[in-house]
């Protein structure tokens, strides 16, 4: 069992809300890595930041994805960050990974003083450049298709996704 798609971009890219859309589109489940690991800690991620670390957030940010690579056949959300671990990225490989990207200005737009995102509380906009920019090659480099967001309703993102999806 594999996921249909991995939907994978950085903040303000548009997962969850394409993800969710591009599943009904192709009438299967949609699952987010992000409410696994709040699930499975019993608290949101700003709290697992701040009470346990990022290191502890990404241990359990593996275990979720590796899980959900496994034993979800729908439509898979990952986190922003998830890219950055190594083991992930190996298991994404011979899975259809679309890539979200988005300009600075859309991001910020749509991610804009998020108290949900624990990385972007100072200087939201500079962070979020810095993590687009180091961020973009580990993108890249999982990526089986890449989808731009920017200025672009989420249906439309979706119905390229899917048109991709059948090529």
């Amino acid at each position: 069992m594999k996921p249909r798609a991995v939907i994978v971009g950085p903040p303000g890219s548009g997962k969850t809300t394409v993800g969710s859309l591009l599943a009904q589109a192709l009438g299967v489940s949609f699952r987010d890595t992000d409410t696994d690991i709040v699930e499975r800690a019993g608290k949101p991620i700003p709290d697992i930041f701040i009470d346990d670390g990022e290191e502890h957030f990404r241990a359990l940010e593996r275990e979720a994805v590796a899980a959900a690579l496994s034993d979800h056949d729908g439509v898979l959300a990952l986190g922003g960050g998830a890219v950055l671990a190594e083991p992930t990225r190996e298991l994404l490989a011979g899975h259809t990974v679309v890539y979200l990207t988005v300009d600075l200005s859309h991001a910020v737009a749509r991610v804009g003083l998020d108290q949900g995102r624990p990385l972007l509380a100072l200087n939201p906009r500079a962070t979020l450049r810095f993590l687009m920019e180091q961020r973009k090659p580990l993108y890249e480099q999982v990526a089986t298709h890449t989808v731009d967001t920017s200025g672009r309703t989420p249906e439309d993102a979706v119905a390229e996704i899917v048109s991709l999806l059948k090529s």
